[in-house]
């Protein structure tokens, strides 16, 4: 079964038969989070660093800020009783597509503000694909952990 997450969401399952797919990360970032043991598997589109931009949106949609979307990825995968040392976190996206004077560099600053939010959690990455001029589809298999990225229609495992 298939479960698309739109860019400003995200999903969590405890689904084994689920693959988590999110399409179009530009300067979005793509997280993905798996329990190894548990086999739960969570998947976030988020579109801006902070959500001091606007908390109005923010508390509609927590999804589209790093600031609001991260934490309420991790608190959903530790409702269904995901274990943090257990998780294997993987992200792709930060791109700069649409900024060649580096004006507004969007993907750069999620990336920071995902960084700093991990850290800060001692939260471990341990595969990231980032930056560059290219856009990418994230899938998550939530039986077996693997999460593939798709780029100019090649695939590859990240």
């Amino acid at each position: 079964m298939e479960l698309i997450v739109d860019i400003a969401d995200m999903a969590v399952t405890p689904d084994t038969n689920a693959s988590l797919v999110t399409y179009s990360l530009g300067s979005c970032i793509g997280v993905s989070i798996w329990d190894r043991s548990l086999r739960v598997g969570g998947l976030l589109h988020y579109m801006l660093p902070n959500a001091g931009l606007a908390p109005e949106k923010a508390e509609e949609r927590p999804a589209m800020f790093a600031t609001t979307g991260i934490p309420a990825l991790f608190r959903e995968a530790f409702e269904l009783g995901a274990k943090k040392e257990q998780l294997s976190v993987r992200i792709a996206g930060g791109s700069q597509l649409m900024d060649d004077n580096n004006r507004f560099n969007i993907g750069r600053k999620n990336y920071v503000a995902l960084r700093k939010i991990l850290f800060k959690n001692g939260i471990r990455i341990a595969a990231e694909d980032v930056g560059g001029s290219i856009s990418r589809t994230m899938r998550l298999d939530v039986g077996t952990g693997r999460v593939t990225l798709t780029s100019n229609r090649i695939e590859r495992e990240l």
